[in-house]
């Protein structure tokens, strides 16, 4: 406690002492800072000294107390200082007059200096002169006559330039440094000067040309030099003879200037990067263009100054890239930002591509550092629409529905959609429509990145997204195969079942559209028009002669096709075989036929008539659902006729139980089966989906088929009746079948196949077989 007192006590009193220090002033605040003025002062030991004793606390409150005294010290200093503002300005202006002054004296001394040496010289070689040998250069006839205006000249010469170099009157300046080299050059050739003149008149013109060199590079680095000043010294430094020097320091100027402009620019993370890039690319290519137009002026065409100037230009572009990359494009590419990254970028290849006049193409350079971040942006837009596409299928109860009223569609607004009769909207669940409105956006943002040759790279992104898509389709259908769904790239995802024939169909209605209409129409927007013909071509048109494109569509449409080979595979399987996995259609089904021909109510075998019921249902969902694109629905229906006619041929243990079972085929069995691949044909044909690979299948069949008959060593054709009977049976089980009315106009016995049996017949048959 009584240290405590003690300490307080002085640190009492050493405020106290200070502040009478303060009012005395004199002769005892002097010795009080003389230990301070020792060369040997210790820092360290001297607080030791004074605080050895003090406590933790004590020392806190001192430094306090220290505080305290620093904070009022520079508020008395700011109040002395603003009181005599004036007074300063005032003095300091008559310290800078003194200071002109002072310099102008000394420039005087040194100039009455140099006069002095000179003529203690001339006084020197005048003396002995008498010694000069024959041939050398004399003052006068009797050695000490008057000097020459030749010498006078070039005693003054060096005095002159002085003067010119002190008043930066530069263009005088050069003239006579060219005019001082001219004559020196003159004396040599004519001996009309001394050596040691000579000698002194070119040391005194490189002196002062380095001298001037020095004066004009110290201004050209100067950010306060204006443009015209700036190109008239480095003109005049071109002049000097140093060509390099003189166009290092141009770039460095601009360089220097552009830099302390950009100190008012600063970038923030809320800042909008399109108005940074955009101020940033004026400041850096107005930089460079200005660089380029003085070098140009300056110092013209020549190679190494046109080189140096690419260099530079180049480091100052990928300078300038990195920032853009920093404060505008990593952040917008991270977030997938693809919109506000491709205005960056053309933002700055839009003030870059103006250099290309002064030619300067730094594009390349732009495009191969901005490169990586808009991939970036690219690849997670694409991302976020299958991901966003995948969550939609998920819960999507595939029904065809058109567009929402708040989706745009093809960059026009839904009411001048509406006013053209649904034109050009389409039927679509939703996930097809999500997937849609999200390509339409995701191109529009991509654009303007053309430039960048990211069309390719762009094209095949988004073949993987509809892949994907394609194979989330895929399955949704109830008997679709996982390993194959997987293997595609929809992984584990969860998709909603398509049960029903509508949504199976309707998976079909999706796929088709996206591949063969909107994303192609949509591409286009990659392929900007070059020609004004183009112009008046149907965007099919156009898009067909771009062979990228071209080559683009067919693989979307491939992806369509393996959505229809399991669609058409599914209903196939679920025609042929039953849950246990037996077949519906074996060779006993025609092998084990017999009785009396006449007693048999012809009619095609119940595969074939579930097949005619399966299509005929399919073309009439399909009708509604491919307006505009029957073909696609024809084509479909023509492909899911060839899946189960292709499995019956080359079904392998059916057709070894026709040519080689214990029971041969027989008379009805030959008929029956002619019977049904009559009535594939016919109603085929009817629903125009019978194709010419069908047709050839079919004939296939019956051939191997009368192939197996005839190796029982009977005659197929005195069996089987002619096509005209065949054709009416099966229209008949059309007619029943798809409940229209019957034909009364057919009189033929339908159940008596033999009555019709002729050798006009059999020869027809035969000529068919044959076929």
């Amino acid at each position: 406690m009584a240290s405590a007192k003690s300490t307080r006590s002085r640190a009492a009193h050493a405020g106290a002492s200070a502040k009478g220090n303060a009012k005395d002033g004199g002769v005892k605040f002097e010795e009080n800072l003389k230990v301070f003025k020792s060369d040997n002062f210790d820092a360290d030991g001297f607080v030791q000294s004074k605080c050895h004793s003090l406590s933790e606390k004590e020392i806190r409150q001192l430094c306090s107390y220290l505080v305290d005294l620093k904070r009022a010290s520079a508020e008395e200093m700011r109040r002395s200082v603003y009181a005599n503002y004036t007074a300063f300005i005032r003095t300091s202006k008559e310290i800078s007059d003194l200071e002109g002054e002072l310099s102008s004296m000394r420039n005087l001394l040194s100039t009455q200096a140099t006069l002095i040496h000179n003529l203690a010289e001339g006084v020197h070689i005048d003396s002995s002169s008498d010694s000069v040998p024959d041939g050398s250069v004399t003052t006068g006839n009797d050695g000490v006559g008057e000097p020459s205006e030749l010498e006078k000249w070039s005693t003054e010469f060096p005095d002159f330039l002085d003067v010119l170099l002190a008043e930066r009157r530069i263009d005088e300046a050069l003239a006579n440094l060219d005019e001082g080299e001219r004559i020196v050059a003159e004396a040599k050739e004519k001996k009309t000067l001394s050596p040691v003149m000579l000698q002194s008149l070119q040391t005194s013109i490189t002196e002062r040309r380095q001298r001037l060199a020095d004066q004009l590079a110290e201004a050209a680095c100067q950010p306060s030099t204006r443009g015209s000043e700036l190109r008239a010294s480095i003109s005049a430094l071109k002049k000097l003879g140093d060509g390099p020097r003189a166009h290092s320091l141009l770039l460095n100027a601009h360089y220097q200037r552009y830099q302390y402009n950009m100190q008012s620019l600063r970038p923030s993370s809320t800042s909008y990067g399109g108005a940074y890039t955009a101020a940033l690319s004026q400041l850096v290519f107005s930089a460079i263009a200005q660089a380029a137009s003085d070098s140009e002026a300056i110092f013209g065409k020549e190679k190494a100054y046109t080189s140096e100037l690419v260099m530079w230009a180049t480091k100052q572009t990928e300078a300038y890239a990195l920032l853009v990359k920093r404060h505008a494009l990593a952040s917008s590419a991270a977030a997938g930002g693809l919109r506000s990254a491709a205005e960056c970028v053309q933002i700055a290849l839009g003030h870059c591509s103006l250099l290309e006049a002064r030619g300067l193409a730094l594009c390349p350079v732009l495009i191969k550092l901005f490169r990586p971040s808009v991939e970036q942006a690219l690849d997670a837009n694409l991302k976020r629409i299958e991901e966003s596409t995948a969550a939609l299928a998920a819960a999507d109860d595939w029904e065809l529905t058109y567009p929402p009223s708040s989706v745009r569609l093809s960059g026009r607004t839904n009411a001048a959609v509406s006013g053209s009769a649904s034109a050009h909207q389409h039927k679509l669940s939703s996930s097809a429509h999500r997937f849609n409105t999200m390509v339409q956006d995701f191109f529009e943002d991509v654009g303007p990145l053309l430039s960048m040759q990211l069309g390719s790279r762009t094209l095949d992104g988004l073949f993987q997204v509809f892949n994907s898509y394609v194979s989330m389709l895929i399955k949704a259908l109830p008997a679709s195969m996982d390993e194959e769904a997987d293997f595609e790239g929809s992984g584990n995802k969860i998709v909603r079942m398509a049960e029903t024939e509508a949504q199976q169909i309707a998976l079909l209605a999706n796929a088709s559209l996206l591949a063969e209409e909107l994303l192609p129409r949509a591409a286009m927007k990659l392929a900007p028009l070059t020609q004004a013909n183009d112009a008046r071509r149907r965007p099919m048109d156009r898009q067909n002669r771009n062979p990228e494109q071209r080559e683009w569509r067919r693989r979307l449409v491939a992806c369509v096709d393996r959505l229809k080979d399991s669609f058409c595979r599914q209903h196939a399987l679920e025609l042929i075989f039953t849950e246990e996995g037996d077949s519906y259609l074996t060779a006993g089904t025609y092998i084990n036929m017999n009785g009396n021909p006449d007693e048999i109510e012809w009619i095609p075998t119940p595969l074939f008539q579930d097949l005619y019921a399966k299509l005929n249902r399919m073309a009439s969902i399909a009708a509604d659902m491919f307006v505009g694109r029957e073909r696609f629905a024809t084509l479909l229906l023509m492909r899911l006729t060839e899946t189960v006619i292709l499995w019956l041929s080359e079904d392998q243990t059916f057709w070894e139980d026709i040519e080689e079972g214990p029971r041969p085929l027989g008379d009805l069995g030959l008929q029956q089966f002619y019977l049904d691949m009559k009535f594939v044909m016919c109603f085929a044909s009817q629903g125009r989906y019978l194709s010419r690979n069908l047709h050839r299948v079919v004939n296939d069949i019956i051939n191997k088929a009368i192939t197996a008959f005839s190796s029982t060593g009977m005659d197929p054709y005195s069996v089987l009746p002619e096509d005209e009977w065949f054709n009416e049976v099966c229209q008949d089980a059309i007619e029943k079948l798809s409940g229209q009315p019957k034909n009364s106009n057919r009189e033929r016995d339908l159940n008596s196949p033999t009555a019709s049996v002729s050798a006009q017949s059999i020869s027809s048959m035969r000529s068919h077989g044959s076929s």
